[in-house]
Parts: C-alpha cells; structure tokens; sequence
C-alpha cells in the first residue's frame, strides 16, 4: 500500500556499506533517517552522529519495534541476511537488502515466503542496474542501435574486500565470486531484459591470499543465455592501483564500451596517498585515479531513491529478492561448474548450507 508522506527508513549495519546507503539516502527527499542499529555501542553512536540520525540501537530488533520506521536498509555479513529480513518483514518493515541475498537457496525461500505474507516488499541491492553509465548503456541496447546482443562482458577487480567478514566463507558463503560476481550476474541478467540462464560455466582459483581465505581470489564465469548470448564476468581481489569496473556490450550492428570509474576519474600523483569516499580498495600512493561522486557514479542515490519511492507509491521494485535468488543459484553452479571442471545447465537446485561448499570441500 502506498504511504502518505515520508518514508521512515532504518540503518540495519554501521560499516562501510551503510555508510554508502545513509549518505545516498540522506540526498532522498521523500525519506527520513530515523534509527540505525549496529551492535557496537561506540560505533553506532558515531555513525548516527555522523549521519544525523536522531535513535541508535545495539541491537535491531529495537529499531524494528519502532512504529516510525517502514523500511530498513540491511547492510550486515552475508550470515545474518536472513535473520534480520525474517525479523523485519515480522515487524512489518519493508525490505532492502544489501548483495549477496543470503547464504543459500533455502534461506532465500525463507526470506522471500516472509515478505510474502507479511505483504511487505523485499527489494535486492545490485546498484549496477543504478548506474547511470550502466543505465545509459543499457538504454543505447534496448534502442537497437548496436543490433541483437551476442556477447555481454562485465568486470569488478581491486586488491581485496572491503568488509573483513568475506575473508571467512562461513560467514561470507564465498570469495570473490560470491563477493563482485553477484554483480556481474544481475547486470547481464538486468541489460538484457531477464531471460533464463540456461548454463554456466566458471573457473576459481586462490592465488594471492591463500594465507587469509579458503575463498577464491579470482573468478571466471561464462552464462550462456538465450539465442546463444553469452556474459561473461571477471572477478578479482588481486588487482593492485585500486577499482576496475568496465562493462562491454557486443552486438550484431555494434559495440559499446563503459568505464564506469577512470572515465570520472582525475589522473593524480600522491606520494603519501588519501582516502576514497566509496573505493577503499588498494593504495592511493603513487599514480592513481580519484573518482568524485562515487557514490552517486556507482547508482546509489538512484537506487535507494527508487526503493523508497517503491515504498512510497506502492510500486514494484525494479530489482527483487526473486532477482536476488536467481543471482544465488547462478553462483551455486558456478562453483558446482569449478569443482567439475563442466557446463552446469540450471535450473541447480543444491542442498548446500553456502555455496563455496560446493567447490572448497571437494
């Protein structure tokens, strides 16, 4: 049901993701900052100074009883997902949950049957469909002017995570499949209208942090979609000299190529380096590439403005914890492919309690 005025939106997590959501959220004019819950007591109360948000909470279930709040933002590790959007949805509160869904197709049933009945919306993360170098990309397919698609590729590397608890794949469900490749998936599945995944095939390794993970630090995933389209994804926590993210679009008629951070960048030389608003990844000493507006470059203003406004005028998100399911069991076959060295056709339906089960204890 649509709502009458304001949205009233709680912070569920203070690291660095929410930082990203409560500063793209605060540039919303149809939301309010009203809590945000974070178990320690010391950086809760920095993060809702920082943000200007007037209640802080250890502890998320009081932030869920609150009558004020209609939506939660849920930044919180990869294990938690499920619990705090099962808890939510039981309070009533609309759902946006930060990549990956969960830590398996189980919970994500869960997750999704939840909101169902609690009739509250469970909208999915993935700020590359936000984008707007991506959104423009997107729009110059769907025009016809580079024909029908053939080929999609779309690659995310940097020198490692950005939240300490995807080192732990318990924790994590994976490496850096489960940590960038969740993004290629979607933004194929999103630039290309959504068609059914029929196979996939992926290739992992650890090669660089071996002494810090059992994940894998680079991926390779091929989807094969319909009409023989296929994407392919490239993954990497080994990359030194910060953030890569480019896209391609290969069609009958043309080709289209986006950078979604040098092309904003400014060239820079720091001896002793600098801090980046979004990107904390790799050293910023020496040559290096400062973006302005990252956040708003990588789609986050846009995103959380359209999942308030779903909220708002009652409205289905563009992005949904189905999308977010389907993006689960992409991965669940792309380990499954790594550990057999084979194309794995999907529909996959796994029994694993995380996906990296499925390739790391072959």
């Amino acid at each position: 049901m649509p709502l009458s005025g304001t949205v009233g939106v709680g912070v569920i997590g203070s690291r660095f993701v929410s930082s990203i959501h409560a500063e793209a959220l605060r540039s919303c004019s149809h939301c309010e900052l009203v809590a945000v819950a974070s178990p320690t007591e010391s950086h809760v109360q920095s993060f809702a100074r920082q943000f200007s948000i007037p209640h802080a909470y250890t502890d998320y279930r009081r932030l869920l009883e609150r009558e004020d709040v209609d939506m939660v933002v849920v930044g919180v590790p990869n294990d938690l997902h499920c619990q705090v959007a099962v808890h939510a949805a039981a309070a009533g509160k609309h759902v946006v949950m930060e990549k990956p869904l969960c830590l398996n197709l189980r919970q994500a049933d869960e997750m999704i049957d939840a909101c169902r009945r609690a009739e509250v919306l469970l909208m999915y993360a993935e700020e590359l469909c936000f984008a707007p170098k991506y959104v423009r990309l997107k729009k110059l397919l769907d025009s016809g002017a580079l024909g029908y698609p053939t080929l999609i590729k779309q690659s995310e590397k940097h020198d490692g995570p950005h939240a300490p608890h995807f080192w732990d794949v318990e924790q994590s469900g994976g490496g850096v499949l489960m940590d960038m490749g969740c993004h290629a998936i979607e933004f194929f599945r999103w630039m290309l209208g959504r068609p059914p995944v029929k196979s996939v095939y992926a290739q992992l390794s650890t090669l660089v942090h071996g002494a810090r993970t059992r994940g894998e630090d680079n991926a390779l995933i091929i989807l094969e979609f319909d009409r023989g389209v296929i994407g392919l994804a490239e993954e990497s926590w080994t990359k030194m000299g910060g953030m890569d993210d480019r896209a391609e679009v290969h069609g009958s008629q043309g080709v289209a190529y986006a950078d979604l951070l040098h092309g904003n960048a400014i060239e820079a030389y720091s001896a002793v380096g600098y801090d980046y608003a979004v990107e904390k990844a790799g050293t910023t000493k020496g040559w290096s590439f400062p973006i302005y507006e990252e956040a708003w470059n990588y789609g986050f203003h846009a995103e959380m403005a359209h999942f308030v406004d779903c909220v708002r005028l009652g409205q289905t998100p563009a992005v949904t914890g189905e999308d977010g399911r389907v993006v689960l069991e992409v991965i669940c076959a792309a380990y499954e492919s790594a550990r057999i060295g084979q194309k794995v056709l999907l529909p996959f339906r796994p029994d694993a309690n995380i996906p990296w089960d499925l390739w790391g204890r072959r």
